[in-house]
């Protein structure tokens, strides 16, 4: 089995968007192995910053629009392998929904204690900072 140059891929650019003490999360129509809820997501573009691609992914799968907070930070994803960056973002119009038929099943507001029902195998740790704070203030 040959190992998978991440490189040759584009990042994946993830929103995390905290509204009214709850985290957006998607629900594929496709889940990569375990991963069936997750945060938007998508590649960034060409000439894209991660922040812009997760602003523009949110808007693209949920119809809500978001800006970009601050990048909480990036890694290599254990289960994907595909490089990741981690956006935090506030709502500044819209109202969620399932706007990508295509890509999303569902969404919900998820609250602080409800993450491990949709993440059971943990989130990335500056993730999991940024929702404490958030979500338990």
């Amino acid at each position: 089995m040959t190992q998978q140059n991440t490189d040759e891929r584009p990042g994946i650019a993830a929103a995390i968007v905290v509204h009214e003490g709850r985290v957006l999360m998607v629900r594929r129509r496709v889940s990569e192995g375990q991963l069936s809820w997750q945060f938007p997501a998508g590649e960034v573009e060409p000439g894209e910053s991660r922040e812009d691609a997760a602003v523009r992914e949110t808007q693209e799968e949920t119809g809500l629009d978001v800006a970009a907070v601050k990048l909480l930070g990036e890694r290599v994803h254990p289960k994907t392998g595909r490089l990741m960056s981690y956006t935090a973002c506030e709502v500044v119009g819209g109202t969620a929904h399932v706007a990508d038929t295509e890509e999303l099943a569902e969404l919900a507001w998820v609250a602080h204690d409800e993450i491990p029902q949709y993440v059971p195998y943990g989130l990335f740790e500056p993730v999991q900072e940024y929702l404490d704070a958030a979500l338990l203030s």
